[in-house]
């Protein structure tokens, strides 16, 4: 299928049916907005976009990194209509059907991305993912802990990172949060990374809120970071070294 973005009318049209699901949770996806050339424009991109089943956030991001890298005419990372016709494309893997046939409809900028409000833009269930990927392209493994999760569920880890600027804008505080709360033998979160506990991912935005004051996180890898964490950090930190 051509890529395609809402105009204002067909994002409109998204937001009703959003509406209209949490009202009745069993009703059909409206996949004729996606064509309806009233609602949605033409994207130029040199590659098509299919409608494929992914199996976490990093390989949604890399196959849509492949088509977003040839837009030209629009700036990607800030489109809502393009964000949002690309959901409602995805929307039986952002939001799936339960057992019962109804869908649970969450937050509204998980579904629309909020691009003007920095804490809800990483949120959308697919501009999130997307962004980091973008950030690191180079290296995707350090980000593994915000990209290993399904596009529906991303996990209360990714929302306590994503929604911090100090960790989600600094590569290495990234990789840090890779280095110790990611599990490379399950390819997920290691148990306790989303607690309020100490050593936490709640508890590392603040430890490196206080290292700020004292270092220039930008200039210090992430080894060099995982070093110099306090105490209740040592039961994630004695597992990145078996």
């Amino acid at each position: 299928m051509k890529l395609h973005r809402f105009n204002e009318e067909g994002i409109k049209e998204f937001a009703d049916f959003l509406d209209a699901l949490e009202v009745n949770p069993g009703i059909p996806i409206p996949n004729q907005l996606l064509t309806n050339p009233a609602l949605a424009l033409p994207v130029s991109a040199s590659e098509e976009i299919q409608n494929i089943t992914f199996k976490n956030r990093l390989d949604f991001a890399q196959h849509l990194d492949r088509i977003l890298s040839t837009v030209t005419g629009c700036d990607v990372e800030a489109d809502v209509g393009l964000w949002s016709w690309i959901t409602l494309l995805y929307f039986d893997q952002v939001c799936p059907a339960e057992s019962n046939g109804f869908r649970k409809i969450r937050e509204r900028a998980r579904y629309i991305p909020a691009v003007s409000n920095f804490r809800k833009y990483y949120r959308h269930l697919l501009a999130g993912p997307y962004r980091v990927y973008r950030a690191h392209r180079n290296a995707p493994e350090t980000a593994l802990i915000l990209l290993c999760g399904p596009l529906h569920r991303p996990g209360d880890i990714v929302e306590q990172i994503v929604a911090r600027q100090e960790i989600i804008t600094n590569p290495n505080a990234v990789a840090l949060a890779t280095k110790i709360y990611y599990d490379t033998e399950t390819g997920s979160f290691r148990r306790g990374a989303a607690s309020k506990g100490k050593g936490s991912a709640r508890r590392l935005a603040d430890v490196m809120n206080q290292f700020d004051v004292t270092w220039d996180l930008y200039w210090m890898t992430s080894e060099n970071l995982l070093q110099k964490l306090p105490d209740e950090f040592e039961n994630f930190r004695s597992k990145t070294r078996s």
